[in-house]
């Protein structure tokens, strides 16, 4: 396991988790309700679609250790590298410490792995030293572009590889697993996102199994499962 869930207790596991507004319900009251429960929750990040909605959020995480967290090219990745760069950079003018870039899955289905490989350069240099993340929605790809992908975001420095946008139907745990492995043993941790119901259960199984960090827009449900995830024996007891 990535993490010690025998360490995790109700003051410190809000850090899990990476809770977002995306743009199914981004409006500005529904953005600021999140960003307030990020905060009650204590949440690694608040994960927003895009820059456009930093500073709604940075004064509210303000003077917590919770990241404001831009997505970059958001959900399809589809955009040029040097428009991602330049979406990150504004993002880290507007306050964002941390990114989830979307990799370009139809340049890696391709074969093109130099566009990926070059987008993911240019991302790292333009997040200037703030948290990485790349989103690569393996629920689409082959076992085997799933390892090119998560080697290649292993090879070019960033911090996590996600399994997903969230958009979509979400990732198997096998095809988890197949990123996971790959992660095994370098920097760079692992994020899941898009995760099927029922989501609190699935969640910790996916904890369980190795993620690092869960990203939802259902975190609240999810985070005061811990009890009972407990009492199922699902998560083991807790041992501090």
């Amino acid at each position: 396991m990535a993490v010690d869930l025998t360490k995790i207790n109700e003051k410190n596991v809000g850090k899990l988790f990476d809770p977002s507004v995306l743009p199914k319900n981004s409006t500005k009251e529904e953005i600021i309700a999140g960003a307030k429960d990020a905060v009650k929750y204590n949440t690694q990040s608040f994960v927003v679609s895009s820059p456009y909605y930093l500073p709604v959020i940075v004064p509210i995480l303000k003077g917590t250790d919770i990241h404001p967290c831009s997505c970059i090219g958001f959900p399809f990745g589809a955009t040029t590298g040097k428009t991602k760069a330049a979406e990150t950079a504004e993002g880290v003018k507007l306050g964002a410490t941390a990114f989830d870039f979307v990799m370009n899955i139809g340049a890696l289905q391709d074969g093109d792995f130099k566009v990926v490989e070059q987008e993911l350069k240019e991302f790292k240099e333009a997040a200037a030293g703030n948290i990485t993340k790349v989103i690569m929605d393996i629920e689409f790809l082959t076992d085997q572009q799933i390892k090119d992908g998560t080697r290649m975001i292993v090879e070019a420095g960033i911090d996590y590889a996600k399994t997903s946008s969230g958009q979509f139907q979400g990732p198997t745990l096998e095809q988890f697993i197949v990123m996971r492995d790959v992660c095994r043993g370098t920097k760079t941790k692992t994020k899941v996102a898009g995760v099927k119901f029922p989501r609190p259960q699935n969640a910790w199984v996916f904890l369980m199994a190795g993620a690092d960090l869960i990203g939802t827009r259902a975190a609240v449900p999810m985070i005061d499962a811990l009890p009972q995830m407990r009492e199922i024996g699902l998560v083991p007891p807790y041992r501090g």
